[in-house]
């Protein structure tokens, strides 16, 4: 692949549901921040909502995309992100992959919401070239190495993004859907942590956030949307550096703190 962008980071973003399209805060500050990064010349997304084992590859061709929400208005599920394939991205991410780490294809399995969403806000016409890639499981350290193998990508142009949410309690924000202002504690607790782990560049404690964490299990019931931070994490070039926080706050008492490593 010939690029003619410099390297770029690797991210770690909250992409939160279809309604996000509709709060200009949202909107504006995941606009800012693509609008202060180089152009990529083709994005590979990891989002929590994607799970398969082995690493597998979405369409590098234009399908539809994949509605996994219910319960909402009609409109979104009309919304459309009619992004170029980028089957060259997808040859050369199975060439980086060992051996040890096969890599399958789902042609027809199009982008999901939790990469949609955001790249309608960041990339609005749609017309950067978009791989979508399963996390084959929620192993920290497993995710970590994924992201290490991919990190060349970063010097050809390719913005890699792990979307996920920073706290993502669902069942734990009854009052907050009802219009009760800040969060609980259990997410301000692993917020702060959060981010105390990643300015120390303290992998161990990162990898090990089912345990030392506080604020768990309710931060993450389910681990999904945090796993995504791992592979943005190993595709750095310092994993141990302090990142840079394009977005901090709170929506529906859930923590929208994005992640940018170098």
């Amino acid at each position: 692949m010939t690029i003619d962008t410099g390297r770029l980071p690797s991210l770690y973003l909250g992409h939160g549901a279809p309604p996000l399209l509709e709060d200009p805060q949202w909107m504006g500050e995941l606009a800012s921040w693509s609008a202060a990064l180089p152009r990529p010349k083709a994005i590979l997304i990891v989002s929590a909502h994607w799970e398969s084992a082995p690493v597998t590859l979405g369409a590098t061709t234009p399908v539809p995309l994949v509605y996994d929400f219910y319960g909402f208005p009609l409109h979104y599920y009309q919304l459309q992100y009619a992004s170029p394939g980028a089957p060259e991205l997808a040859d050369t991410v199975r060439a980086l992959m060992p051996a040890g780490e096969p890599v399958a294809d789902r042609p027809n399995r199009g982008l999901d919401h939790g990469a949609w969403v955001p790249l309608m806000a960041m990339y609005p016409d749609a017309d950067i070239p978009v791989l979508q890639m399963s996390m084959p499981d929620l192993d920290p350290a497993h995710l970590f190495a994924l992201g290490q193998r991919l990190a060349p990508l970063r010097d050809e142009g390719v913005l890699i993004i792990g979307s996920g949410f920073m706290t993502h309690g669902l069942p734990f924000i009854r009052d907050y859907f009802g219009g009760r202002p800040g969060a609980p504690a259990w997410s301000v607790e692993f917020d702060s942590w959060a981010r105390e782990a990643l300015d120390a560049g303290d992998l161990d404690a990162l990898f090990d956030f089912r345990r030392r964490a506080p604020g768990m299990p309710y931060a993450h019931p389910t681990v999904e949307h945090f796993s995504p931070l791992f592979v943005a994490l190993g595709a750095a070039a310092a994993p141990d550096a302090p990142p840079a926080y394009p977005i901090e706050g709170y929506f529906l008492g859930l923590s929208k703190r994005s992640v940018e490593v170098r």
